[in-house]
């Protein structure tokens, strides 16, 4: 193909790929295979690297994320993104209405759910997404395009090349997807986010683009808030077009006239609240015809042609039958409020988690109490509070050792949360070996989470330790494993026995360590006894080390379990010495800045990033003017172009292994 063909290819490509997407993430009526449409996307990508001059902004490659931003630039909304007025009574409703017909001839009325996530702003211009930007104050709001971009349903091209048009929309986290982020945030000992709402709106806001693309956010379009090339006269009839020109607009709007007609559809959403897939906290009012909204006109704040009837909270009591005390995968021992099953949100809930000791103490909850429950978010149920006590009923304490290993608890100073100090501990070997193998500790290949839980089940492991000692032909009495993937994993096993000290102190798990403090522990002391022995002062002199860091490095090299397994780990022939690859040698790399992007042929990102940082080079995540490489792989994408645009030296894998040499 010449140029030009290759042009028209891509371009035949994006559009066919959108046109397939659209279908699946916002009409839910896929037309072709997954295979086929995984194919075009492999060939897209494939021509995009070939000849990036061709690749579009709004190529469908540009989803996956990954872009680094170090801010957020400001952008002025060209319609005001004002709030709606809160109601929280049918009589309040009625009035508005009234207030409605009193100034316009006969209106009428769209009622829609309101989706509890954050407002957004979308412009096309020509067909085209150009500017995706948060609410902000109203006036002016962040831009966010790239995070918006790695949002499914959002189109990046529209399926008519309207001048211009800018409409508004919520952004949500499914709950399905806020489920699986919060047992993941619990696993990475992570605060999890309280309810869907707070993810999005924390997830949106991200300054990875990659992190933003993995938390499966979605939208709906609720507004048209501007609009060139067209004339539109209701709002029924701009959801209808937007609809149309591919968007994923808001589900079940009713056109209505009277009040009963209001008042049995806001009651209708009320009742089918548990049974959408997302979170809504009302429903909003407004007036149909554009032209009437004109006429009511707005305040500084709110539009008075609408408002937003809000649910009341569910409450209910019920009888405090117990309280459990269980340990996490973090070592939190945390209470969990056993009560009689009532129904919130349209199931039934018995339980709900009262955090810490100083949590039941403030609101004095005792076994036997009659209690408030509600479901946080419509998803977590929480206690609100006690109604009444028991006769002779005592207050709650927690105990003081760990239930299930009789450890004796502890509780940082600057913490709340009681803990469980034992990382041998059954409550938390789980979540120990599943960091001890992840990719920025010891990097053990095939040793997801699924697979350790099957190994501690079949009791093959009850430490990390005991990683060591597995042999093919175990695993090749389960179900998941055949000869291959047996001696694969035991191969991976073995293989990281050769990784740096400092991978490994990190991989121990040691509150308040991370990656970049258990490198400069290494650096500072040299080898796995200096660091046990080394004292509190020793450790504070290290440049970006606290007292409360250096006290958990102090506290952790004094338990028992802990040198018992070093002690292990030595034996199994770990490295227990730090050498800093060719330090004082030879730093060829000495000021240079390094983006690496893109699937190397044979190294992982982090082993590329370590054998630079070797010779004494920095790796950067953002292509800037500083940068004086960048390393590229498959996929490379967004930061591969922008190099090019900036003149800077491009290399692959082999041009990096060749200026070593």
């Amino acid at each position: 193909m010449d140029k030009a063909e290759i042009r028209n290819r891509i371009e035949k490509l994006s559009e066919e790929i959108e046109f397939h997407s659209r279908n699946y993430y916002v009409y839910d009526n896929p037309q072709i295979s997954d295979y086929e449409y995984d194919m075009m996307m492999q060939e897209l990508k494939r021509l995009e690297e070939q000849y990036p001059e061709f690749a579009f902004p709004n190529s469908p490659t540009k989803r996956v994320g990954g872009e680094i931003l170090s801010e957020f630039k400001e952008v002025e909304h060209k319609v005001q993104m004002g709030s709606i007025q809160d109601v929280f009574s049918f009589d309040e409703v009625e009035s508005f209405l009234n207030k409605c017909s009193n100034q316009l001839d006969s209106p009428e009325f769209i009622v829609e759910p309101k989706i509890d996530g954050l407002s957004v702003s979308l412009e096309y211009h020509d067909g085209e997404l150009t500017v995706g930007s948060t609410r902000g104050n109203g006036f002016v709001g962040e831009d966010v395009t790239i995070n918006l971009k790695t949002i499914r349903s959002i189109p990046l091209r529209l399926s008519e090349k309207i001048p211009m048009i800018e409409v508004r929309g919520e952004v949500y986290m499914p709950r399905s997807s806020f489920r699986k982020l919060v047992e993941e945030q619990e696993l990475n000992d992570e605060q999890p986010f309280k309810n869907p709402r707070n993810a999005a709106a924390g997830s949106l806001r991200q300054k990875n683009s990659g992190v933003t693309a993995k938390r499966n956010l979605d939208i709906f379009v609720f507004n048209l808030q501007h609009i060139e090339g067209k004339e539109i006269a209701c709002h029924d009839e701009s959801l209808d077009y937007m609809k149309a020109l591919g968007f994923k607009v808001i589900p079940s709007y009713v056109c209505c006239k009277t009040f009963e007609e209001v008042k049995r559809e806001i009651e209708n959403i009320g009742k089918s609240r548990s049974q959408y897939k997302f979170d809504i906290d009302g429903v909003v009012v407004k007036v149909n015809n554009l032209r009437q909204r004109e006429i009511m006109g707005a305040t500084v704040k709110c539009p008075k042609w609408a408002v937003a009837y809000k649910f009341p909270p569910e409450e209910k009591e019920t009888k405090l039958l117990g309280i459990e005390v269980n340990v996490g995968r973090t070592g939190a021992i945390t209470p969990v409020a056993v009560f009689e099953p009532v129904i919130l949100a349209g199931t039934s809930v018995s339980r709900a988690v009262l955090h810490n000791q100083q949590f039941i103490d403030e609101k004095d909850i005792r076994i036997g109490d009659t209690i408030v429950v509600r479901k946080a978010g419509e998803i977590i149920p929480e206690v609100i509070k006690s109604v009444s006590h028991e006769e002779g009923s005592k207050p709650f304490m927690l105990p003081e050792n760990c239930p299930v290993c009789g450890s004796k608890a502890v509780r940082d100073e600057d913490e709340s949360v009681l803990r469980c100090p034992n990382t041998d501990c059954p409550a938390q070997l789980l979540k120990n070996i599943i960091h001890f193998a992840s990719k920025d500790a010891m990097d053990i290949d095939g040793l997801g989470p699924a697979i350790v839980s099957l190994l501690v089940e079949k009791k093959l492991i009850s430490s990390v330790a005991d990683l060591y000692t597995l042999k093919a032909e175990q695993l090749m009495s389960l179900e998941r494993f055949a000869e291959k993937s047996a001696n694969n994993l035991i191969q991976s096993i073995e293989k990281s026995k050769s990784n740096s000290l400092d991978r490994l102190v990190f991989a121990l798990g040691i509150r308040n360590i991370g990656q970049k403090a258990a490198k400069l522990l290494c650096e500072k002391f040299g080898s796995i006894d200096a660091v046990v022995s080394a004292d509190m002062e020793s450790i504070s002199e290290i440049d970006g080390f606290g007292e409360i860091m250096a006290q958990s490095v102090v506290n952790a090299f004094r338990e028992p379990h802990m040198l018992e397994l070093i002690d292990r780990l030595k034996k199994y022939g770990l490295k227990m010495e730090y050498q800093q690859k060719a330090a004082g040698i030879d730093r060829r790399f000495e000021g240079k800045t390094f983006v690496i992007t893109g699937t190397l042929p044979t190294m992982k990102r982090r082993e590329a990033q370590e054998l630079i940082e070797s010779y004494g080079g920095k790796v950067s995540s953002s292509v800037s003017k500083k940068t004086a490489y960048v390393l590229a792989g498959e996929d490379a994408g967004s930061k591969l172009v922008k190099a090019q645009e900036l003149g800077i030296e491009v290399l692959n894998e082999e041009d990096l292994i060749n200026k070593l040499k």
